[in-house]
């Protein structure tokens, strides 16, 4: 299994470009927004024990694997976003469905203009783990600016 500092790397390798990075900073979270709100619109389980955070737990666990630090992070981000999505649920009922489905068309449509402008495929074409990795791609730099380890020299266990 690759490391922390392995998926990281080859990651970035394909978001260098300025406006290709700018794009992920918007579209990654937007991405990651209407995929947990779709699935906690979905009719599966009860309460909070639904898809929305069944995925995300299984998410965060494959994180954690990887950096408990970065991990924590993602829990944070991920409880604050799961507020929202039970807010906006709440609100909106099942239009939230269709307004994730639009954000996910209209993010995706950003990524693919970034990658264009790049010049390099998305990574998930080579491995579908880069789409958990994105969201974590974001979180590094953030502690990185901070100066808050990430755990990229660890190894995965």
């Amino acid at each position: 299994m690759r490391n922390l500092a392995q998926w990281l790397d080859e990651y970035s390798a394909s978001h260098r470009n300025p406006t290709n990075k700018l794009l992920h900073w918007i579209c990654v979270p937007l991405i990651a927004f209407s995929i947990a709100a779709a699935l906690k619109v979905a009719p599966v389980g009860h309460g909070h024990i639904n898809l929305a955070t069944i995925v995300g737990a299984l998410t965060l666990l494959y994180y954690f694997r990887l950096s408990w630090r970065l991990a924590l992070g993602m829990t944070a981000i991920f409880l604050f976003a799961y507020w929202l999505i039970v807010s906006l649920h709440a609100a909106l009922g099942m239009q939230l469905l269709w307004l994730s489905i639009a954000i996910f068309v209209v993010a995706w449509i950003g990524q693919f203009i970034g990658h264009h402008v790049e010049r390099a495929r998305p990574s998930f074409f080579k491995d579908l783990q880069f789409l958990l990795i994105g969201p974590l791609w974001l979180l590094d730099a953030v502690y990185r600016s901070m100066s808050i380890p990430t755990g990229r020299n660890a190894v995965a266990h």
